[in-house]
Order: structure tokens, then sequence, then C-alpha cells
């Protein structure tokens, strides 16, 4: 792939990203050239959109058909007092261009289903899934599988979250397929199990913490460092601030799960 110069304005802005040897002008080329689609601009959508924007990722598409609400500012820190009302989107595309203006943003105010989720993941080379509920979540995992693109996915619920990265189509260094979501999460618990943030709550700097890490492993993936959380899920409680981690595989056959 050709590089992609960096402007004296770019190379000042992401000074601190290019002395790291792990990123370097290389690194920060890949970003500039990157395509991120997140979809949810809400809680965990939030802070990852301003990180990935700050980066230098090159295009950020948001996907998401809400608007603005009074609740959502305690959390949402990429809205304002003055955006209530507004499409998310809207607000979204205002603060990233006020952030970096070499960043291309590209809203979708639409929900995504399966007639509409493959065609927009297609243009991008990696997607974000920050949505607050599990039927979103499989749709973005089952089609993101399908187009071949890697998907950072991210949840939360009261203090605590969730985080992994899904690339079932490509093999770990032992030649084994990745796993899938649906090898670590097979069905969808029943409805009504699982309380909403409207209905439990949720502390909001929970989004800001889960939303940051997900960011990072975005640009980790995108610039090729470090260990990626696939068939890794990394489990965040606030309260007792501890991070653990479940190693999670390919499913066998006969349907049983692997996980250590």
């Amino acid at each position: 792939m050709s590089a992609t110069p960096l402007t004296p304005d770019e190379i000042g802005r992401y000074a601190r990203h290019i002395i790291l040897p792990e990123v370097g002008g290389g690194g920060q080329q890949a970003l500039k050239r990157a395509r991120v689609l997140v979809v949810g601009a809400g809680g965990i959508g939030s802070p990852a959109i301003l990180y990935l924007a700050a980066a230098g990722i090159g295009t950020i598409g948001v996907a998401d058909d809400d608007t603005v609400s009074l609740s959502n500012l305690q959390r949402q820190v990429l809205h304002a007092t003055r955006d209530i009302g507004r499409p998310k989107v809207e607000s979204a595309g205002e603060t990233v261009a006020d952030l970096n203006p070499h960043v291309r943003f590209e809203p979708h105010p639409v929900r995504l289903t399966a007639d509409n989720a493959a065609g927009i993941i297609e243009a991008y080379d990696l997607v974000l899934d920050g949505s607050d509920n599990f039927a979103t979540r499989y749709l973005m995992a089952d089609a993101c599988a399908a187009v071949r693109r890697p998907l950072v996915l991210a949840a939360v619920n009261r203090f605590a979250g969730q985080l992994t990265v899904l690339a079932p189509y490509e093999s770990d260094e032992a030649g084994r397929a990745n796993p899938s979501y649906r090898d670590l999460f097979p069905e969808a618990p029943p409805a009504g199990l699982v309380a909403s943030c409207a209905e439990a709550g949720i502390l909001g700097v929970v989004t800001g913490i889960l939303g940051t890490l997900a960011a990072a492993e975005a640009v980790k993936r995108i610039c090729g460092i470090g260990d990626p959380l696939i068939g890794r899920l990394l489990m965040v409680d606030a309260l007792t601030m501890r991070f653990e981690e479940i190693r999670y595989r390919r499913r066998r056959s006969g349907g049983v799960a692997s996980a250590g």
C-alpha cells in the first residue's frame, strides 16, 4: 500500500505518536489511511470517537439513528447541553471537526439491520461496536465476519464492562481459526434477563473506560502492534477496580466451547 504523506501540521499534531518506535511515521500514516466505523455515538462510542479522531484516523464513520437527550449527558461526552434534541451523528460530526480538521467524518443516521449492515461495513477497514443491545452486537459480529472486517466489541452494565476483538476469518500463529462472538456467547440471553442502562443505571465513567480501551484496540490493530484481545475477553469491575481475563477458543465439534 502506498504511503500517505503527513503534512507539517500533522507531524506536529501527532509528534508524541511518531516518536514511539512501535508507531513511528509508518504507523501514523496507517492511521491516516484507515477507515473506522463506530456503531453508536453513545456512552462507549463517545470516548472512542474522540480518541480515534485525536489519534488521526483518516475517516471515521458513525452509525446512530438516535437524538441527544438530557440523560445522555452524564456519560456521552461527545455531546453538549446545547445538542439536546439534535441527531447524535450531527453533534458527533461537529465535535470531531473541532477536535481534528484532518479527519473525514461520515454520518450514517440509520439503524443497522440485516439488510443494510454489510453494505455499510464493507466501506470500512475496522468496526468498533459500542451499541447497547444484544441484537445489534450479534448482527455486527455476524456481518463483520461475513465481509471479513475486524470487530472491536465493548459492552457495559452498571459498574462493569467487557471488551474483546473478533477476527474469526483469520487464524492464530498455530494455524487454529480464531473464535467468533458465538463461540463466546452462543445465544443472546432471554429478553428482560439483562436490564438496560435506563432500567439498571450505569456509572458514567465506566463507559469512558471501556470506550477508551476499545479505541486502543482499534489503534493497535491498524498499526499492527501489541497483543490484541482476540480470543480474550477483558472484564472490568470499576467498583473493585479489577481487570480480569477469560480466554476462549473456537468451539470444538459437538458444540462445547473451550475457555480457560
